[in-house]
């Protein structure tokens, strides 16, 4: 696949927070599990310019985010397309993804946090290089839920 990076439109942010819907467990993350989430999303003004659709041949495939959280460390959060995952496409992604991350912003460390039930996900990160840091609980989704902190050194 050729991915491309580009700022967010609205038109995307709007085909993903209300059309892409995850099976079972991964419903957590359809972005209409999380009233706040979703209306930072959808609102241009609160997504800024960090939010950047992924396509493959001009085809909507996924979004990466990511937070400058100083000099030295940049924090991301992706997601793929629902029909995408699961079919070994995530170590490709990640890989690309985080290409894009050290040219665009140079940090020296990249952070994420993803749910801890999310092993498979977890099981990508690992094999690409990232190291887990921590757990911790938060509130989203109308209930409290544990995250593993993880992060890879550039």
């Amino acid at each position: 696949m050729t991915y491309k990076f580009e700022i967010m439109t609205q038109d995307q942010a709007k085909d993903i927070a209300y059309n892409w819907h995850y099976d079972g467990e991964y419903s957590f993350y359809d972005m209409e599990a999380d009233k706040e989430d979703l209306e930072e999303f959808v609102n241009p003004e609160t997504r800024g310019n960090s939010v950047y659709a992924v396509t493959n041949n001009s085809e909507l495939i996924g979004f990466f985010s990511v937070n400058k959280v100083d000099d030295k460390i940049s924090d991301i959060g992706f997601g793929m397309r629902p029909d995408l995952t699961g079919r070994g496409n995530g170590l490709e992604f990640i890989k690309e993804g985080m290409k894009f991350v050290k040219n665009e912003y140079k940090p020296e460390k990249i952070t994420l946090s993803v749910a801890t039930f999310n092993q498979r996900a977890i099981k990508v990160y690992r094999n690409f290089g990232f190291k887990d840091v921590k757990t911790f609980r938060q509130a989203t989704n109308g209930g409290i839920f544990e995250f593993l902190r993880m992060e890879y050194e550039c």
